[in-house]
């Protein structure tokens, strides 16, 4: 049975994820093994423990942090049971004729050789029983052959990455470098990731998930895929609404959104501003002063927040985004608490650059090709709705062979009536502006009829990204350097129940043809 009553807010404390040490290092690398494993947690006062997964046996999972050019290696272990705790449809690709529980963990965000990647098809079972048909490796290798980002790993197997991932099975991966560090930045306990997902809950503690979508035909398979999935109950870093205790200072946190369909809006009831310094593949070339954040799901925003002139206030972080409908006082309105109660310990001295980047390093090379590649859907044999990329479904041949060291524009055209949020394996691109169109003669004709002029992205989009939202009704252009690794990757949509059915696809880096 759900829970019937909202859980009171802001009374368990925000946790920290763990940072994670390694087994081995010495000039190789950084070796870790990292067990995904089923475990109870808290996730509120008042609610009984949950069946969550877990790496290690924590949700979130620890936090690995890399340095710059320095090889990580870790060895992913699945110790899950032989049965999902979620409802698994097995009429869609990936989940059928497989076995229930699979896992595959992908570093979002991370420059990874093809075989560390965590491709869709590469999965493993329990103890490596049975291995999907791209599997490759059991120790993967991320060489951090990138600027200093808030990255985070996650789960990507095929066909159950939004049970997977909505079980538990996500945590920070934050990389480091010199330049980084020479920016006076708020940093040790003034620097905190905050992991930010809505799940539902059952009268016992246990995750609610739907068996079906809202309105099921009698043909609908029991169990079956739903569209989307809002969640009634925010959580922060494995706590429900919780509450941050901090000093009257500068703190830097690193938002992630890690829920699978929710985009958040999120502001300070005070009013307060926050300055963003970063995005998904590290900092922008200048900090942006804003008053309201949107994160769509998988998107990072590396923010400031200062507290000294709250001292003795509780400051609550907000949500204006509702998920299907307006947002509810009650529920998905808030997110968590800031209370300036703790003494200062020490004098300030962190600050907030005038310049974090070089224009040097924002710039994109040439330009080699074009890309056109549209939004869209159709219905299944049971008459579901299946949400498809360029109208290619996921075991179509490859359509995207873009050549290592090349730059291409990828316009995305959604003619469809939600906003996707649009994920790239391997790079970070630069978003380069927005155009709406008539979404209905562009589904008659196919032509594309613009209805109104390029809008630039928002300030705090101008920096590096690897997953960008696309409005419906609008081109979205972005330029995307593929590069370092040739091989075999994906792009999808992050709505993890879009990706799982069917708006994923692999696209190919190939070796330059001289």
């Amino acid at each position: 049975m759900r829970l019937s009553q909202p859980l009171e807010k802001f009374v368990d404390e925000c946790p920290i994820p763990e940072i994670l040490k390694p087994k081995v290092k010495n000039h190789k690398g950084d070796y870790y093994e990292v067990t995904m494993e089923e475990m109870t947690q808290k996730l509120h006062r008042d609610l009984n423990p949950t069946r969550l997964w877990g790496y290690n046996g924590m949700y979130p999972g620890p936090t690995i942090e890399a340095e710059k050019d320095n090889l990580t290696l870790v060895k992913w272990i699945n110790k899950l049971p032989d049965k999902h705790l979620l409802p698994v449809d097995k009429t869609i690709h990936g989940a059928m004729n497989h076995p229930e529980v699979r896992t595959v963990v992908h570093l979002h965000g991370g420059a990874s050789p093809a075989p560390s990647d965590g491709y869709p098809e590469a999965w493993f079972t329990r103890d490596f029983k049975e291995v999907g048909p791209y599997f490759k490796r059991k120790i993967y290798q991320y060489p951090n052959l990138q600027r200093s980002a808030a990255l985070w790993y996650h789960d990507h197997a095929m066909g159950i990455t939004r049970l997977n991932v909505y079980a538990g099975l996500c945590g920070f991966y934050i990389i480091r470098d010199s330049h980084e560090r020479s920016l006076n930045l708020p940093k040790g306990d003034y620097e905190i990731p905050l992991m930010i997902q809505d799940k539902s809950f059952n009268e016992d503690g246990s995750l609610y998930y739907p068996k079906q979508p809202a309105n099921p035909s009698s043909t609908t398979p029991d169990p079956s895929i739903t569209p989307f999935f809002c969640g009634d109950t925010i959580l922060v870093n494995g706590k429900v609404w919780p509450y941050l205790e901090v000093e009257p200072r500068k703190y830097r946190f690193r938002l992630l959104n890690a829920s699978n369909t929710r985009t958040f809006e999120l502001k300070l009831d005070a009013g307060q501003s926050m300055y963003q310094i970063g995005t998904d593949g590290g900092f922008l070339q200048r900090p942006v002063k804003i008053d309201k954040l949107t994160l769509a799901p998988a998107e990072r925003a590396d923010v400031i927040i200062d507290f000294s002139q709250y001292e003795h206030q509780h400051l609550t972080l907000k949500n204006d985004s509702g998920c299907g409908g307006p947002v509810n006082p009650d529920t998905d309105a808030n997110v968590m608490q800031f209370k300036v109660t703790r003494p200062l310990s020490a004098k300030d001295k962190s600050k907030i650059p005038s310049n974090l980047e070089s224009s040097s390093t924002q710039a994109m090379p040439f330009v080699r090709s074009i890309r056109t590649l549209k939004l869209g859907q159709r219905s299944d044999e049971y008459g579901r709705p299946m949400l498809l990329l360029d109208n290619h479904q996921w075991e179509d041949p490859v359509t995207e062979k873009p050549q290592l060291g090349d730059t291409e524009i990828w316009s995305i055209v959604n003619p469809m009536g939600v906003t996707h949020s649009i994920h790239l394996h391997l790079v970070q691109f630069k978003i380069l502006d927005r155009r709406p169109f008539d979404a209905d003669i562009f589904n008659q004709t196919g032509r594309i009829v613009y209805t109104g002029s390029s809008v630039a992205p928002e300030l705090n989009e101008r920096g590096f990204k690897d997953t960008a939202r696309a409005p419906a009704g609008q081109v979205t252009r972005i330029m995307v350097h593929f590069t370092p690794f040739t091989g075999r990757y994906v792009w999808h949509c992050h709505i993890l129940e879009h990706e799982d059915y069917d708006m994923m696809r692999p696209y190919l880096v190939v070796k330059r043809r001289e």
